[in-house]
């Protein structure tokens, strides 16, 4: 049996994992049944920052623009700059969780800026594309 101490979103855990291949020498007692499960113990001290700052939702910087819904990767971007689109109209594809997303254009206009590119992976409230 091995113990460690895990961190996870900077809450530290003791974990006890047993060993299951482990070949034990010759004429040696056979292992002890394993203790029950340790449930997590409060942090002993202080958490331990991230290693960079936390990621921050951006936020779109015009009316014009077009936020992305929800953190994800683009799938296709349907329009090209220049082109008019109609209210409801399909723009841009975003996955999530194996899941997408249809972006849809929020009003009539004509696309002015694209920000993204297939493969693209984005956060909440990004601007995606500009609708003028």
């Amino acid at each position: 049996m091995r113990n460690f101490r895990i961190t996870v979103d900077g809450t530290p855990y003791e974990v006890s994992v047993e060993e299951l291949d482990v070949v034990a020498p010759s004429g040696a007692s056979p292992a002890p049944a394993p203790a029950p499960a340790q449930r997590p113990s409060p942090p002993t001290a202080a958490p331990v920052a991230p290693a960079g700052p936390p990621p921050v939702a951006a936020t779109a910087g015009s009316p014009d623009d077009v936020p992305s819904p929800l953190a994800g990767t683009v799938v296709s971007v349907d329009v090209t700059v220049g082109q008019h689109v109609t209210q409801n109209q399909q723009l841009i594809v975003l996955e999530a969780m194996k899941m997408n997303t249809y972006i849809t254009a929020p009003r009539d206009g004509r696309v002015t800026a694209i920000n993204v590119a297939a493969g693209t992976a984005v956060a909440e409230g990004q601007p995606l594309l500009s609708i003028g």
